[in-house]
């Protein structure tokens, strides 16, 4: 069975043009571009906003089974500590690579084409950002959280503390206390 792969939106900032290459191995092109991100380029706690500047840096190169796309991708980075639940806005890199093949090669229904000269980068700039975002982002890395007891931000107040705590289980026994005759 063929796989389906969808014509690409000429429109979209992520689509780029490689018909120079001619399908001749070796052959060369550089990109240097900032493109607005796509939607939904995230997780639950940290995520590139929608059209925030997205910094391409790649290197088109013709290879005999298509065109291997590489470089970075630098974007802004919006999110919650999973600890203390501060904001965090932070810049970041990530390593993208992904080998779109000519029409005729035998691919499997998730590989990507080159469809009419043109390959469309959004689904493995999606793979190289998405799946290298911490699943729990912190502001940084020594992040005290937020007291167990009342909420507050240990970072702001790292000597907050309740005074001593009785287990709840011994209470009653703290009640009965008393000097005791020798």
């Amino acid at each position: 069975m063929s796989p389906v792969h969808r014509h690409p939106d000429h429109r979209s900032p992520l689509v780029f043009e490689v018909h120079e290459l001619g399908r001749r191995a070796g052959v060369m092109k550089r990109i240097e571009t900032t493109v607005p991100a796509p939607a939904e380029l995230g997780i639950a706690m940290i995520e590139v906003p929608k059209d925030s500047d997205m910094e391409l840096d790649l290197q088109f190169q013709c290879v005999s089974e298509g065109v291997l796309a590489s470089g970075t991708v630098t974007v802004q980075l919006r999110g919650q500590c999973s600890r203390c639940l501060d904001d965090i806005e932070a810049e970041d890199s990530f390593d993208v690579q992904e080998l779109f093949f000519y029409p005729g090669n035998e691919v499997e229904e998730d590989e990507s084409l080159v469809i009419d000269e043109t390959i469309d980068l959004e689904e493995a700039l999606r793979d190289a950002v998405v799946l290298e975002l911490p699943f729990t982002p912190l502001c940084r890395d020594d992040c005290l959280g937020l007291c167990l007891d009342c909420g507050v931000n240990l970072n702001r107040d790292p000597d907050h503390s309740h005074g001593e705590t009785i287990d709840p289980r011994w209470s009653k026994l703290a009640d009965i206390g008393g000097d005791t005759p020798n």
